[in-house]
């Protein structure tokens, strides 16, 4: 046996190489006495001041017995000495002041007790077996070895510095079930008390230091190598759960002991790798947690490390901070920072927690839960950003580490905004929302109110290999060659922090709170249609009531699919929650704000806005930086400001409002600078929602604003008459229906903004100025009310029709055939109710339109149109078919026919004046009726519809139409037989003024054919290109039909003069 080794002795062997390597030569373990071990270290002198553990080369006795041989069988008493620091001593033991075998100094010895008594105290060690509680009641620690030896040596019954060190290895390897190192640590904050009440001239000052700097290498020991105590090795860092107990605690880690520890990290690696493991493990504890638990501890935890820049530092360098490969799923999991940023109230049982049964709670208790809910995420982000804030400042390399984790975060969850998303392959949204609102504060100290460091953010950055990846993004005006193009030259430079973190932040937003907010919008669809789903189910249930185990199928299905409504339900309320936060949201849209000028100012280089004013229209030449950028960093706004506007406008400051007014304005304006018509129609619906009435403003947030700013009444209509004519093609599959919707808000725009006389005024000079931009207008708005009165008509009609026979008893109809008539109803009644909202809104603005400027609704191109349409609907309103518009509840679908008939009448009133108006209506073939103008003078008699100034007008235009009538059938008359190649070849009236088009050499009217270019700008009858600057007037063909209506003028004189000879 004796050449083999124990586990002791490996067990010693090991500390002493950990020893060594530190600095070898320090210290004295093994076969010396306590008394021998001071006379040697107080002749070799110690360690390092800072307390580094530094031992001595073991003596060579070969008769010396191992003191390890026979730990475990507790035989013997392990002695192991470090030797003291330079300068300490025991105090009253030094050379030439001897110890008496009764243990007390000939030359008086109280500080030889004062040692003895201090460490007791602190380690709470005893040498007298009887003793087992101090004065306070804690538990005293007898050191029998120690005991032992004292005795065999004769010498003083004490404790000092010099046998400290074997009485702590003693101590910490027979604790029980206490570990040495919560046993140490508590030595610990005794002795760091102890310490900082000494200075260094107090003699006590030495025994105190040494005593600490003793206690932390076996700290150090205790967490490095626990198999020196006798343990075995454990599963998880022994550090770890003392990490998450609070400071002042004496099981917990103090500034002191990290302090101290850092102070050992150049000499001995151990320290700071195993305060890296303990981190690690704190995140993979906290991976495996919810908001449900205690978690607080893991946040307080890493907030204090993240204190002290060399544990930063070392804790940058973990293989876990920045894995080489992590898929955007596991990464809340698997890196360091992922489950601190995990920590939300949408994690799965959290939000069920927060709001149970929810069908059940009143909006009370829903809002009481989202404010709690509210709070709690504020305090975790809160932290999160305390801690992020020490890493970032804590050196350049801990920094960029951050920032790249940030970087991998939103660049492994593009998939967040695809259309359908696999939640198992992205990052949950309370993490991604967790991210994106620390970003936003990281954001905060560059985002003063005057924009002073808004030049700092480069836009070269984009081109320097950018941390976020936007090479697949959709670019905001360029396809993908030229942004490859454009992005393949590299700017040279080093990108600042600033800039770092703005782009950053914009891509959380994107890949965070915008797909969060896009989810909500989904789901609450789905809800919607799993409600119903179980409400059709729920209908089968007859079928199985007489078998009861179908029927506990068909419960225990009905039931999974209400638990997960639940489920869904609950999700939804915490998201609304967690987005409908005033504090956070307000910080969003101060860095959206930021980005709203950092754009205005990429397009309108060398104008330095916002120092100095806008000026529109933007150049025609497109900067090409602006034409790269990912699409994203204008939805972002759009996004951003459209939810706030509808679901808490309340939080937008005035100073905020009019860098978006001026935004919306600039991009519809110069609609050309984004290709996206869906991003433009965003801008328009911002403004939308942005008058609604809210509070004590009738006119919402922004319409005041739009009254008041100069920018807005110099450019607002123009843009808004623009983005209607272009939205009319938006090249989707859907967009014959999206351009009622983005109509339907800009006629409320131009209805709150229409009080306003400058508004006014810049629309007749549009149309002076502007005459074929305005016309194409007026065209699509023509075009808008013939379709929509139509619609909702015919609607109507179909409403009537259905409601008699479904009604109507004696019809007897097969149930297959009711089915099909109620299907059709319910068909005719969603149509009726989407189109008379439009109805009411595009009557209206004809009207609005046609009071203002009604020379421009009485262009040849347009006047004919206007009037066929006019009077076909006030034939559908009063004349013989009017009984067919009749149905039950009209207000269900918005309409009030009265108020539609008043409004159609004052378009007509409108345009009394126009004589080419008058005969327009006069030469409708189709529905001009005089009876219908004289009922409908009767209807409004009856009830009060107009005044008598105003029926007095209408029945003097009735009598207008009727003798332009005469007139016109007159002049056809006279005309006689019209030879076709006078004819207009699409509307077969004599031409005016004919041109010939010059691809297919066809002769048209002008009007015709200017009216055709409208809505198709391609030649009607070969369908090449066309515009209406290219046509050639047809002269030789206006002379000739000059000629032959000369011709019938002559003969209709000539017929004239015969008639009064024959009458002489």
């Amino acid at each position: 046996m004796a050449d083999s080794q124990s586990d002791a002795d490996k067990i010693r062997n090991k500390r002493l190489a950990k020893l060594g390597s530190q600095t070898p030569g320090q210290s004295n373990i093994g076969g010396a006495s306590s008394g021998e071990a001071a006379t040697q270290q107080s002749q070799m002198g110690a360690s390092n001041q800072n307390g580094s553990p530094k031992q001595n080369k073991p003596e060579n006795t070969a008769n010396a017995q191992n003191p390890f041989s026979q730990l475990s069988g507790r035989q013997s008493n392990p002695k192991i000495n470090i030797a003291p620091a330079t300068g300490s001593s025991s105090s009253a033991m030094k050379p030439g002041n001897p110890i008496s075998a009764n243990g007390t100094s000939r030359a008086g010895d109280w500080p030889g007790e004062w040692e003895d008594k201090t460490i007791k105290a602190i380690f709470r060690l005893s040498l007298d077996r009887d003793q087992v509680q101090d004065g306070h009641g804690h538990r005293l620690y007898y050191i029998d070895g120690l005991r032992q030896e004292l005795d065999e040596q004769g010498a003083a019954i004490r404790m000092t510095t010099s046998n400290l060190d074997q009485a702590l290895l003693e101590v910490a390897s027979n604790l029980g079930k206490t570990t040495p190192l919560e046993y140490l640590l508590g030595c610990w904050k005794r002795v760091s008390r102890q310490f900082r009440g000494l200075k260094p001239e107090d003699a006590r000052f030495n025994v105190v230091r040494e005593a600490r700097r003793l206690c932390m290498s076996y700290c150090i020991f205790a967490i490095t190598m626990p198999d020196m105590f006798g343990l075995d090795p454990p599963d998880s860092s022994p550090l770890t759960p003392h990490l998450l107990e609070d400071t002042e605690d004496d099981r917990g880690i103090c500034r002191d002991f990290l302090m101290e520890a850092i102070s050992r990290f150049d000499e001995d690696d151990s320290i700071r790798s195993a305060i890296v493991e303990a981190v690690e493990e704190l995140s993979r504890q906290l991976s495996r947690m919810t908001m449900n638990d205690n978690y607080k501890p893991y946040i307080f935890a890493l907030r204090n490390l993240v204190q002290y820049k060399p544990i930063v530092a070392a804790i940058a360098q973990s293989p876990l901070f920045l894995p080489p490969t992590v898929s955007a799923a596991t990464l809340e999991a698997t890196t360091l920072l992922g489950p601190f940023f995990a920590m939300s109230p949408l994690q799965a049982g959290v939000t069920t927690n927060y709001f149970s049964s929810p069908k059940t709670r009143d909006r009370g208790f829903i809002a009481n839960s989202q404010s709690a809910l509210r709070m709690t995420l504020n305090t975790h982000q809160t932290d999160l950003l305390d801690i992020v804030n020490h890493i970032v400042k804590s050196g350049e390399e801990p920094k960029g580490k951050m920032l790249d984790w940030f970087a991998m975060c939103v660049n492994a969850n593009h998939k967040r905004r695809a259309i359908q998303v696999d939640q198992k392959t992205v990052s949950s949204d309370g993490f991604m929302i967790n991210i994106t609102v620390c970003l936003d504060q990281l954001c905060e100290p560059f985002m003063d109110a005057t924009f002073s460091k808004i030049d700092r953010i480069d836009v070269n950055y984009l081109r320097r290999s950018p941390r976020i990846d936007i090479k697949e993004e959709t670019k905001l005006n360029a396809d993908q060659n030229a942004s490859d193009r454009f992005y393949g030259e590299k700017a040279d430079g080093k990108s600042n922090f600033i800039s770092e973190i703005f782009f950053l932040t914009l891509a959380a937003h994107h890949y965070g709170g915008e797909a969060t907010n896009s989810k909500l919008n989904q789901l609450e669809k789905d809800l919607k249609r799993m409600e119903k789903h179980i409400e059709e189910i729920e209908l089968d249930r007859h079928k199985f009531v007489n078998d009861a185990n179908r029927l506990k199928m068909f419960d225990d299905a009905i039931k999974k699919f209400k638990d997960k409504v639940d489920e869904g339900l609950s999700y939804k309320y915490a998201v609304q929650g967690v987005l409908l936060d005033d504090l956070s949201q307000a910080r969003s849209m101060q860095f959206m704000r930021y980005v709203i000028v950092w754009l205005l100012r990429l397009v309108t280089p060398g104008q330095n806005f916002p120092k100095q004013a806008l000026k529109l229209p933007l150049p025609e030449q497109q900067p090409e930086v602006f034409k790269s950028l990912p699409e994203y960093f204008l939805e972002d706004v759009v996004g951003n400001f459209k939810f706030i506007m509808r679901n808490m406008p309340q939080i937008i400051t005035s100073t905020q409002s009019d860098e978006l007014v001026m935004l919306c304005i600039t991009l519809l304006r110069s609609s050309e600078y984004v290709k996206n018509p869906y991003l433009k129609s965003g801008l328009v619906t911002i403004m939308f929602h942005g008058i609604w009435p809210v509070y004590n403003r009738s006119r919402g947030i922004l319409g005041d604003l739009l009254n008041a700013l100069p920018f807005a009444t110099e450019h607002l209509l123009h843009a808004l008459m623009k983005f209607y004519i272009e939205v009319e093609n938006t090249g989707a599959h859907t967009q014959f229906y999206d351009k009622f919707n983005i109509r339907y808000e800009i006629f409320q725009i131009i209805k709150c903004i229409w009080s306003n006389t400058i508004y006014r005024e810049r629309l007749s000079q549009e149309a002076r100025i502007n005459l074929d931009f305005f016309v194409r207008f007026v065209n699509l708005l023509l075009n808008d009310v013939t379709f929509v009165l139509d619609e909702s008509l015919t609607a109507f009609v179909k409403i009537h029709k259905l409601s008699i026979e479904l009604r109507d008893p004696s019809t007897n109809l097969e149930q297959a055939v009711r089915t099909e008539k109620e299907e059709a109803l319910a068909t005719a009644q969603n149509s009726a109710k989407s189109y008379m909202s439009l109805t009411n809104e595009t009557v209206a603005m004809l009207k609005l339109f046609t009071e203002a400027l009604a020379e421009s609704f009485t262009m040849p191109e347009i006047v004919q149109r206007l009037a066929d349409m006019l009077d076909y609907n006030l034939d559908a309103m009063v004349g013989p078919k009017s009984s067919d518009l009749k149905v039950e509840n009209p207000t269900e679908y918005s309409f009030n026919p009265r108020a539609l008939l008043a409004e159609i009448i004052d378009v007509y009133l409108n345009l009394k004046e126009k004589e080419n108006f008058i005969f327009a209506v006069a030469r409708d073939g189709r529905s001009y009726k005089p009876s219908n103008f004289e009922k409908a003078a009767a209807i409004m008699k009856r009830y009060v519809l107009k005044s008598p100034e105003e029926l007095a007008a209408w029945r003097s235009l009735g009598e207008k139409f009727k003798k332009a009538k005469e007139l016109d059938d007159q002049a056809e008359e006279d005309l006689g037989e019209i030879p076709d190649e006078f004819l207009d070849p699409l509307m077969y009236t004599l031409m005016e003024d004919p041109v010939i088009l010059p691809a297919s050499r066809q002769t048209i009217d002008r009007s015709t054919i200017r009216s055709h270019l409208l809505s198709d700008p391609n030649d009607p009858f070969n369908r090449a290109p066309l515009k209406i600057e290219d046509v050639v007037a047809d002269t030789d063909m206006l002379a000739r039909i000059q000629a032959f209506k000369a011709e019938k003028k002559e003969q209709k004189l000539s017929k004239a003069n015969l008639m009064d000879t024959s009458a002489d």
